[in-house]
């Protein structure tokens, strides 16, 4: 009786859909008129087939059997003038998650690809050298503990040619943290993640810091100015540089260029005096060599800006200074020194240099009354001016607002990291000078560690597996 008061129902909706939208008729006839609540015989099923088309009849459902009403929905349903009704189908039964399945599997094949030694065995040497090369430094060095052979790719001069190929991406930070002064921390900005790798080679009876990089190699040097160290943190290749001629223990700054395009070439160090001394180490003689001393149009002493760190394109080293402000550069092929006296914009603090696509870039801390801003300039080579070209969202300067703040470049390699602190706040950001992005750096801790660590100082570096020192 359920199903006959759902069938009167069902009935009831279908006719009041058809006194809406009425019905079109397949086939060219013209259209019947429609007996609603009219006594039908029952039919056959092959002959109500054949009728369907030509005339449309609802059922008394005083008459007949609810079986007869049921057949003849399910064939009227399939009809095209009666597709609305195709809703209204009684729902099939739902599946079991286990039939579902059971389903799958038997529609897929269980064999097992397996790899062709004989096709895989004969993969040329060069593609799959090209390949690794490309991948994610993290994912390299797991790789690394499959075998001996991917494990000896650093060595070889086939992969090293791969990797000088592949474009440069974002520079790493390699940092000193105030708790661990004798521990570095790495930071890959494309992962966010921060790496403490452990340089055994590096002496830990005395404070030594990342002063310059180059082609992945960092350079350290001792608080006391005396003593170099090269290492490239990732493979921990490791030289303790000869010692100077000139033996001067004053403040120093020190910057680092390659002899090509890579490592395999060679490298040159340079460190600069306050008095204008100077020196230059190659590392393909293994020596330091003493050119002479700065011309006479330098004045001197050069009071240097030991916060910011030099910054090199094509060859040329470039050092900031003050009184006068300005810059002064030495071209590491010839030799030649320069400067150029370039007012600082008004009301800057804890200015740096950076270097962004071969263009000298200025950042610093812009404080007027109690609001404080990182911005960004760009040198205009002709005119010898700085032009803002961009600053820290105004929302994130408000932190700053009537606390005083310092600040650090870690980075100047197109990639900035800054380390911003006062007494009440300790910020690390990034800011991308091609995208203009000011990004949060979480918070630096130590492998089974319970604080953050406040960065020191440090320095950018690309990271490069087969850079040697």
């Amino acid at each position: 009786m359920e199903g006959l008061a759902m069938l009167r129902q069902l009935i009831g909706q279908l006719q009041e859909l058809l006194e809406l939208y009425g019905s079109n008729p397949p086939h060219p006839h013209p259209p019947q008129p429609l007996h609603f609540l009219q006594p039908l015989h029952p039919l056959p099923l092959s002959e109500l087939h054949s009728q369907q088309h030509h005339r449309l009849c609802l059922l008394d459902v005083n008459d007949g059997s609810t079986d007869d009403y049921y057949s003849f929905m399910m064939t009227a349903g399939k009809s095209e003038s009666l597709k609305m009704l195709e809703p209204y189908k009684l729902p099939l039964a739902k599946k079991s998650r286990k039939d579902r399945t059971r389903g799958k599997s038997s529609m897929t094949t269980n064999t097992v690809e397996v790899m062709e030694e004989q096709i895989w065995k004969d993969f040329p040497e060069d593609l799959f050298e090209a390949v690794i090369a490309r991948i994610p430094i993290a994912t390299f060095f797991r790789f690394r503990s499959v075998c001996q052979k991917w494990n000896s790719l650093l060595n070889s001069q086939s992969f090293s040619q791969h990797c000088a190929q592949v474009p440069q991406g974002n520079p790493w930070f390699y940092t000193i943290t105030h708790e661990n002064v004798n521990s570095g921390a790495m930071y890959d900005p494309s992962s966010k993640k921060w790496h403490h790798p452990t340089i055994s080679s590096l002496p830990n009876k005395i404070i030594i810091l990342p002063v310059a990089s180059a082609g992945g190699l960092v350079c350290f040097l001792d608080i006391g100015h005396r003593n170099f160290y090269i290492c490239n943190p990732l493979t921990q290749s490791f030289k303790e540089l000869p010692a100077r001629s000139v033996k001067v223990w004053s403040r120093v700054a020190v910057g680092m260029t390659l002899n090509g395009n890579s490592t395999t070439g060679g490298y040159k160090i340079l460190w600069v005096g306050c008095n204008g001394e100077f020196e230059v180490y190659d590392s393909v003689k293994n020596s330091w060599i003493h050119p002479g001393n700065m011309p006479s149009y330098i004045k001197l002493p050069l009071s240097l800006n030991f916060r910011s760190q030099a910054v090199s394109i094509d060859g040329t080293l470039y050092f900031m200074r003050s009184d006068p402000e300005g810059i002064v550069s030495y071209d590491m092929v010839t030799g030649v020194w320069k400067q150029y006296i370039i007012p600082a914009p008004l009301h800057l603090t804890d200015y740096t240099l950076a270097e962004y696509g071969g263009q000298i870039m200025l950042v610093g801390l812009l404080t007027k009354n109690a609001a404080t801003c990182v911005c960004i300039w760009e040198l205009q080579k002709m005119m010898l001016l700085w032009k803002e070209v961009d600053r820290m969202p105004n929302i994130w300067c408000l932190e700053f607002y009537g606390k005083h703040v310092r600040m650090t470049c870690l980075g100047n390699k197109g990639l900035l990291m800054l380390s911003l602190r006062s007494r009440q706040m300790n910020r690390l950001v990034t800011y991308n000078v091609s995208s203009r992005e000011w990004l949060k750096v979480p918070g630096c801790v130590v492998p089974r560690g319970r604080k953050r660590q406040w960065i020191a100082c440090g320095t950018a570096f690309h990271p490069c597996l087969t850079a040697t020192a």
